[in-house]
């Protein structure tokens, strides 16, 4: 069986690794290869911490795409990954890295995942989580300053520098390449539903399935 690629695009602070979650949970791991795109940041260890942080983290650029295709295309094909491991403080790769099975499923997201057309080839649904501006922001700061080491000034001095530039350049007109739009502000219990729906009417229908449906 060829997986089924589901790609989940939209802003940052959008909610799409809220969403995906949600959709691996529902489903089970067993049947879903995740893999961000969030995790293909460049590494920048040759930098000092002051270049790295002064880097446009925002722009297609900023991704390693090369390897997240061959990536991609790896479990497409059936072989297992060691998905990079990224340190956001550090702006920089560590050691390790989470080994992704191949599976029936492989879900992806990102804030520029519909950027790149060869990326976009390899999706057979694409979905965009539209949330205002505002709302995305105000989700940003929190998460940087609770988990990403950082302070609110830095957060709304980038998000005015490169991220809201960025997004209405690259991330918002990506928008027109999605199947499906979901608003992320409000419950999205129904969209998520929905998905998962059609995922385990794909699982019925395949040898490796396990659903019981």
């Amino acid at each position: 069986m060829i997986p089924f690629v589901i790609g989940i695009a939209g802003g940052s602070g959008a909610g799409k690794t809220t969403i995906a979650q949600q959709i691996i949970d529902q489903i089970g791991d067993h049947a879903i290869a995740w893999l961000p795109y969030d995790a293909y940041y460049c590494d920048l260890g040759h930098l000092t911490l002051a270049e790295r942080q002064a880097e446009n983290f925002d722009h297609p650029d900023a991704f390693d795409t090369e390897l997240f295709l061959t990536h991609l295309d790896q479990l497409i094909a059936g072989h297992a990954i060691t998905l990079p491991n990224y340190d956001f403080v550090q702006y920089t790769r560590v050691g390790g890295g989470h080994v992704v099975q191949p599976r029936p499923i492989i879900l992806l997201d990102g804030i520029l995942l519909f950027v790149a057309a060869a990326v976009r080839a390899r999706m057979n649904v694409r979905i965009f989580i539209e949330v205002a501006d505002d709302i995305r922001l105000l989700r940003r700061v929190l998460r940087d300053t609770q988990e990403r080491g950082r302070d609110v000034t830095s957060v709304c001095q980038q998000y005015l520098a490169t991220v809201r530039p960025m997004h209405q350049a690259f991330v918002e007109p990506s928008r027109s390449y999605a199947d499906l739009i979901i608003p992320g502000v409000n419950d999205v219990t129904p969209a998520v539903s929905l998905i998962t729906n059609h995922i385990r009417q794909l699982l019925s229908t395949t040898p490796d399935g396990k659903e019981g449906i």
